[in-house]
């Protein structure tokens, strides 16, 4: 009797243990941060027929060949990883492997509960995120409008209000250090909306009283910049909360289809709502949008965790995030290839080919924004495609891909000529083929950073990354009119194609083309670990 009783003892304990495997599950964060994790099963979803997700998009299942046959995508995802695939086209933040010197993220930090249904929670994100990207467009529009039309700005004066729009990028490896020490991030992206919709009415307040200036257009510029920053630099840590990592790529698309659809419909409704009130108030309903998105996102609740002890000040935990994406081979080699391409892309940046378009394609403003608006119909299509060629190929070779297609099609454009049709339609074809393949470029990419970057560091990652991905943007734009002005309008545009193209190369030098999936690839386990945050620091004085 003492044995059964011993073997039915050691029998339970058995089951239990395996049950709480399958609770203690962790999973990435959005664009930038490693992360291994198993899920606890949902209940009603134990299998990929009943998965809310499972309609979304079927290439994503094939990025997760490992996970296991009950549903991966159980419970929220929490970080996890260790992978260092971040990225940094996409906002370098994934991976919530533990840090060297610390305990593993599963033993630190206690397992999310499980969520009857994921899917509602990221259809609230969604949704709002949806609605201010529309708006997004509009002020896009209305901005360089007031600028130009209403306050007769010069050619520098309106190149002026485009740079200072990117300017608080610089910040971002600041304002990520920063981000990491506080733990309700979801907050800080709830007050991130409430503070640009609160700086974006006061244009329209500004108008009624016949007091806008200049000046308080670059102020709008970059106070709402700097809070786009925050938004961001908290978003990887919170998306990885929101959706499980087998997801990843799914929940990606769906995202950028939205802001792919914004460039379609936000132009025309932001010129109807000029037309029939003005610019100013047209800004208005963007600032509408972004007390949407804070409303939507308030009502999505996830586990946040502790953040670590703030031992190190903002400055050094910002020579984390650089020491991590440096010592990252997959963060390392995406970073410098997705700063390649923005800087040959921003040599050909919108106000130089409208330039080229109407001077040397003699295209009316009426025939580019057709060519333009069914161009953008392109990105549509790449976030659909998107998962099905990560899925075919595999994710790394996806993101090649995609850093070949993006930038090489301007090429199109700039050797265009003859009736005026056949220059629309060359204008047109550069911009849908482009939009294809930006969307295979960032989609697979924001996944993959998602995957690798540490819990711990996500923030910080996510800001170093932004700083030098999106802070050469500006001195791209400045080269392109620089070049343009030396060799003409067309080679400018060939350089751009080229050597955008040529940013592939750089994937060639580490493990990136050979990632398949984000579960449990070989390829990912060759990221070796970052150093502990002391010997980081000791390096960095």
């Amino acid at each position: 009797m003492t044995a059964n009783a011993n073997a039915n003892a050691d029998a339970e304990a058995e089951a239990e243990a395996s049950a709480n495997a399958h609770v203690d599950t962790e999973a990435d964060a959005r664009a930038g941060s490693p992360s291994d994790a198993g899920e606890e099963p949902i209940p009603g979803t134990g299998s990929p027929a009943s998965d809310p997700w499972a309609s979304t998009s079927q290439a994503s299942d094939s990025l997760a060949t490992e996970s296991p046959a009950s549903d991966p995508r159980a419970g929220t995802s929490q970080a996890s990883d260790s992978l260092a695939t971040d990225s940094p086209v996409a906002d370098s933040q994934a991976g919530d492997s533990p840090q060297a010197g610390d305990s593993p993220a599963a033993d630190s930090q206690p397992p999310e509960p499980p969520h009857p249904d994921p899917d509602p929670r990221f259809r609230r994100f969604w949704i709002g995120d949806s609605v201010s990207q529309l708006g997004d467009r509009i002020t896009e529009l209305a901005l360089p409008y007031i600028a130009a039309k209403i306050l007769k700005a010069s050619t520098a004066e309106a190149s002026v209000l485009a740079a200072v729009t990117w300017t608080p990028n610089l910040i971002g490896v600041f304002m990520g250090a920063w981000v990491d020490r506080q733990r309700r991030k979801r907050r800080l992206m709830i007050g991130a909306d409430l503070a640009r919709a609160a700086i974006l009415l006061s244009l329209p307040i500004a108008a009624a009283f016949h007091t806008v200036t200049l000046g308080q257009l670059y102020l709008i510029a970059l106070l709402c910049g700097v809070a786009a920053v925050l938004f961001n630099t908290s978003y990887s840590s919170f998306f990885v909360r929101l959706v499980p990592r087998s997801q990843y790529v799914a929940a990606n698309s769906k995202l950028s289809s939205s802001r792919s659809a914004s460039f379609m419909v936000g132009p025309a409704l932001g010129g109807a709502l000029i037309a029939a009130t003005s610019a100013a108030f047209a800004v208005a309903a963007d600032a509408v949008s972004f007390l949407f998105s804070a409303f939507m996102i308030g009502r999505v609740q996830v586990v946040e965790p502790e953040p670590e002890a703030a031992e190190l000040s903002v400055a050094r935990r910002a020579k984390e995030g650089i020491a991590y994406i440096a010592r990252q081979p997959v963060l390392r080699a995406t970073l410098a290839c997705a700063t390649t391409i923005n800087f040959f892309t921003f040599i050909a940046n919108s106000s130089l080919l409208i330039l080229f378009a109407t001077r040397m394609l003699h295209l009316s403003a009426g025939a580019i924004g057709l060519a333009l608006g069914l161009g953008a119909s392109g990105a549509v299509l790449g976030a659909v495609l998107a998962p099905r060629i990560a899925r075919l190929v595999g994710v790394g070779r996806c993101v090649a891909i995609g850093a070949v297609l993006f930038p090489a099609p301007i090429a199109i454009a700039a050797v265009a000529g003859g009736s005026v049709w056949w220059c629309a339609m060359a204008l047109g074809a550069a911009e849908f083929l482009c939009g294809v393949g930006v969307m295979l470029f960032d989609i697979p990419l924001n996944s993959l950073q998602a995957a690798i970057v540490e819990e711990g560091v996500r923030s910080r990652v996510a800001g170093a990354y932004s700083t030098v991905n999106y802070g050469i943007r500006p001195l791209g734009a400045l080269a392109g009119g620089a070049l343009a002005g030396t060799i003409g309008l067309r080679p400018t545009l060939v350089v751009a194609a080229v050597g955008g193209a040529m940013s592939v190369f750089w994937l060639f030098a580490g493990p990136v083309l050979r990632i398949r999936s984000l579960e449990e690839d070989p390829a990912l386990d060759e990221a070796p670990a970052p150093a502990p945050a002391s010997q980081i620091a000791a390096v960095s004085q």
